[in-house]
């Protein structure tokens, strides 16, 4: 039995693609909260922090094609 692994090897937070994809971050947040871990949203958390939002590359390519349609 094989495990699967995450190809992941980086995210971007929802303020960066907001900036890249030239829309409110508010707008996207909205968007964003349909997607499961599964379309590539990942929450990153720090010390002292509540998380952000950050996406895999895949997920970055799911929000611009949402906003499309």
């Amino acid at each position: 039995m094989s495990t699967q692994r995450n190809k992941v090897h980086s995210v971007t937070t929802i303020a960066r693609v907001a900036i890249d994809l030239g829309v409110d971050e508010d707008c996207l947040w909205d968007i964003a909260n349909q997607m499961e871990p599964e379309d590539g949203l990942i929450w990153v958390y720090g010390l002292g922090d509540d998380g952000v939002m950050a996406f895999s590359e895949d997920a970055v390519e799911c929000l611009r094609l949402s906003m499309r349609g």
